[in-house]
Formats: C-alpha cells, sequence, structure tokens
C-alpha cells in the first residue's frame, strides 16, 4: 500500500492507496509541537478504524509546506512504517517545467495539483485551491507551470472581520439566499462568500486572457480544497472540483520516481 501525505498550515490530509485505488482519507489538524510518537499512535488508529494493517504499507510520499513539522512527521514513518519518505521537493521527477523567477519559491502542494491535473485532464489548465491561502496555478499543456497568485483563504477574510470589527461576531461559512441581507450574520456571510466568488471569477479570466496570450488554449479549471464546493456552486468559470486532486498527484510522483 501507499501512504500519502499533505501537509498543509491548517490540516494533514492523508490518503492510503492499493495501486491506484484511494482506500480511504483522513484529515488531521496541523499541530507542530506534536512527537512523532503522538503522530504514529494517531496514524495505527485510523488505520485500525479502517480495517486496513499499517504493516502493509510499503512507500509513503509526502507534500509540505509547513518545514517545522517535517522532522517529527518524517521520524514517525520511518519508526513505525519502517520505510523512507519521498518529500516532494527539488531533485523529485515531477514532469512539471516550473516558469517561477525562483522553481524553489513554488509550494509543493501547487506543483503536486498541476501533476495531477495535468496527467487526469491533458489540456492547458488553470487550477483554484481553497486552502488556508487561496491559491490560482495556471499549466500548459504540454507541462509549463507559468505561475499565479495566491490570495487569503476564505477562513482568513472571515477571521479578519470577527477579530477587527468590534461588534461583528464570528460567522459559519454558510451561503445566504440573498446577498440584501436583513440581520449582521446573513450580512457578513453574503459578503464573504459572494465577494470571493468575485475575487475567484475575476483572476480566473484574467489568466484565461494571459494563458491565451502566451499561445495556450482556453485553460479547463479545476477546483480543489476544502472549500471549493462552497464557491464553485455559484462561480461562473470553475468547471470541476476535484476533491482528491492533491492526493492524486501524490499517487502519480511515487510513480514518476519509483
Amino acid at each position: 500500500m501507499l501512504l500519502v501525505f499533505d501537509v498543509g498550515n491548517t490540516n494533514i490530509v492523508a490518503g492510503v492507496y492499493e495501486d491506484r485505488k484511494l482506500l480511504d482519507v483522513w484529515r488531521l489538524s496541523t499541530n507542530p509541537p506534536r512527537t512523532s510518537d503522538e503522530y504514529g499512535m494517531i496514524a495505527i488508529n485510523l488505520f485500525e478504524k479502517a480495517n486496513l494493517n499499517y504493516k502493509d504499507v510499503d512507500a509513503v510520499v509526502v507534500s509540505s509546506v509547513v518545514p517545522n513539522i517535517m522532522y517529527s512527521l518524517e521520524h514517525m514513518i520511518r519508526k513505525y512504517f519502517c520505510v523512507e519518505p519521498l518529500v516532494v521537493g527539488p531533485g523529485v521527477k515531477t514532469g512539471i517545467n516550473i516558469k517561477y523567477d525562483n522553481p524553489k519559491e513554488v509550494g509543493a502542494d501547487r506543483i503536486v495539483n498541476a501533476v495531477a491535473a495535468l496527467e487526469i485532464y491533458k489540456r492547458s489548465l488553470i487550477i483554484v485551491d481553497f486552502g488556508t491561502a487561496t491559491t490560482f496555478c495556471a499549466v500548459g499543456e504540454k507541462g509549463d507551470y507559468y505561475g499565479g497568485c495566491i490570495s487569503p483563504g476564505i477562513k482568513i477574510s472571515s477571521d479578519a472581520l470577527f477579530e477587527r470589527a468590534a461588534k461583528l461576531p464570528r460567522i459559519e461559512l454558510v451561503k445566504p439566499p440573498t446577498v440584501i441581507c436583513k440581520n449582521t450574520v446573513s450580512s457578513m456571510q453574503a459578503g464573504i462568500i459572494y465577494g470571493y466568488v468575485g475575487l475567484v471569477d475575476y483572476i480566473v479570466n484574467k489568466m484565461m486572457d494571459e494563458m491565451i496570450k502566451l499561445g495556450e488554449k482556453k485553460p479547463y479549471v479545476v477546483a480543489t480544497g476544502g472549500l471549493a464546493k462552497l464557491i464553485s456552486s455559484e462561480s461562473r468559470t470553475i468547471q470541476e472540483v476535484n476533491p482528491i486532486l492533491t492526493l492524486e498527484g501524490l499517487r502519480i510522483i511515487y510513480e514518476k520516481n519509483r
């Protein structure tokens, strides 16, 4: 079995594969002070809950944007799974030609998403990943990673409004039926969610225009991440939501490097 970890600033998403079949997915909070043994016990319990044997894992792939968690996570993998993890970074085969000024600056999660989307859709792409930050990535049909942009995530925007405005409450991210709202909570929900839809559609349209000028065909727009479905339900530009895009990218990178 193949175990994959997508380590984000807020959550760690783990998945376990048997060949190309995804058997289960787990989501944990990202907690840098947690020890390798704590991560090990959590992992073993998750395997047992899913009626899987953790001793059947013979390979592990990790993508991380949180450097200070990696010592504990890598040590846990070596101790409990008895394998050397493949960590996505310089020297790992991806098939992506990074056009960034400094390729090392590109988050591993963005490259993993690009690998998966290119393998699955085989065309020019815009990938929108709704995580702690929302990232927009432009990927050419031949594997050129042109770059993209980064905006504050929806949760960050919501928390900032609550923390900086004395009379505004913390709210649940639920889409109200209208933008003309008659109470404070609905007004905040409408402003954040519909406002974010506008942000996404404007950036995607601008990226489309720029990619066409670069000689690409009109790109296909794929979204992933925890809040992708919430925004895509109103977006005019998002064409598909793929909730396991990053996990699939990690599996594909393992196949390219084994």
